[in-house]
């Protein structure tokens, strides 16, 4: 066993190995070299260099988004008219790149800090047994109303009733309420900075142009009806219950040609506020929100809480610009040339394990020498 180990170690110590180039006539062994030699070759100019593009370095763009809600909604709920512009209907403030347009609304006027009885559903009752515990959803007081069978509770007084969303929307004037996107895109890396303001797109074109697919692509105003509708929408069930829209402006730049083929494309997909949603997204359909304006009376503090159904629009930049380089490129066809040796591989497995005549190859191949031997030959010549 020593004698063993320390054959294996010294052999390989003082032992070289050097390719041996061996010629050999075979079809088959030809065939396949050449095959696979070919498929490398295609992988290496259809998939590295044209699909995934080798040869250019890439970089993702810093961005900013800048948006303004535009439009008038008018709304007559029980002869009481209104109108809403933008500070109404917004939220938050202008300017954000996520934002809800209010669509529908649950209006509770007149609140003050009080006792009152439950809506009738949310916490029924037939004595003050049933109303103790401390809180449902609200802090109840653990007095049962005979009037209503309800819990009375210490909240804002009358408590809200939402049970009954208005259908149709109250503001679908919103459909026409138009949107304008300012976004900017810098590419550090390749120094070039862009707005999907590009050349032709001024003062004069946005005073009248309007998004369209395939008339007005580059347009930067969108029409709130027809970005629910590219987004697979239907304007009257999510104006009515709320839902979430992704605006998409994608920015792939080929900055080996000139820097004004780099144009913003826009899609629109639907997150979620669809009627067919299944599962657990079923369960709660649409977006809602609350905010309340409060104010005195008769030195009564007293709010107005105002349930919010509306579009919620996220604009999202995604970006990928690319650019010839000489170190991806020596990269891409260093990894090729080394692919190459696949070919050599396979051939030897066939040659040297599958032929009949592997035997035969083995020996062409590979050939043995011993310095010892080889210098006692020569002396004995001599």
């Amino acid at each position: 066993m020593k004698e063993q180990i320390t054959n294996a170690l010294s052999d390989f110590f003082f032992e070289y190995e050097t390719p041996r180039q061996v010629l050999v006539r075979n079809r088959r062994v030809g065939v396949v070299c050449r095959l696979i030699q070919l498929g490398v070759l295609g992988y290496i100019i259809g998939w590295v260099f044209i699909y995934e593009k080798g040869y250019q370095s890439t970089e993702t763009a810093i961005s900013s988004v800048f948006t303004k809600m535009k439009g008038i909604g008018y709304t007559n709920v029980s002869g009481e008219e209104r109108v809403w512009d933008e500070a109404d209907y917004v939220f938050p403030s202008q300017g954000d790149s996520s934002f809800v347009v209010m669509t529908n609304y649950i209006i509770t006027d007149g609140q003050k800090m009080g006792r009152c009885p439950e809506l009738h559903g949310k916490k029924n009752c037939s004595s003050n047994a049933d109303c103790e515990g401390g809180s449902f959803k609200r802090q109840m007081t653990g007095v049962c109303v005979n009037t209503t069978n309800t819990c009375e509770v210490l909240a804002w007084c009358p408590v809200e009733d939402d049970h009954k969303i208005p259908d149709p929307a109250l503001l679908m004037s919103a459909e026409n309420y138009t949107l304008f996107i300012k976004n900017s895109v810098t590419f550090p890396l390749f120094e070039v900075s862009r707005s999907n303001l590009v050349e032709g797109i001024d003062g004069a074109y946005i005073s009248k142009c309007l998004y369209d697919p395939e008339k007005a692509p580059l347009c930067p105003i969108f029409r709130l009806g027809d970005i629910v509708k590219l987004s697979g929408f239907s304007f009257e069930t999510i104006a009515r219950v709320g839902g979430a829209i992704g605006i998409v402006i994608d920015w792939t730049c080929n900055f080996d040609v000139d820097v004004t083929h780099c144009k913003p494309y826009y899609t629109f997909h639907g997150l979620y506020g669809k009627s067919d949603e299944k599962d657990r997204a079923k369960a709660s359909v649409g977006y809602n929100f609350r905010f309340a304006k409060y104010y005195l009376e008769d030195k009564i503090a007293k709010r107005t809480l105002i349930k919010v159904f509306g579009i919620r629009l996220d604009i999202i930049v995604q970006s990928l610009a690319r650019k010839f380089d000489i170190i991806p490129t020596l990269t891409a066809i260093g990894s090729g040339v080394g692919i190459f040796g696949v070919a050599t591989v396979v051939c030897d497995l066939v040659l040297l394990y599958l032929l009949p005549k592997r035997e035969f190859y083995k020996n062409m191949k590979f050939k043995y020498t011993d310095t010892q031997t080889q210098v006692s030959s020569m002396l004995y010549m001599n």
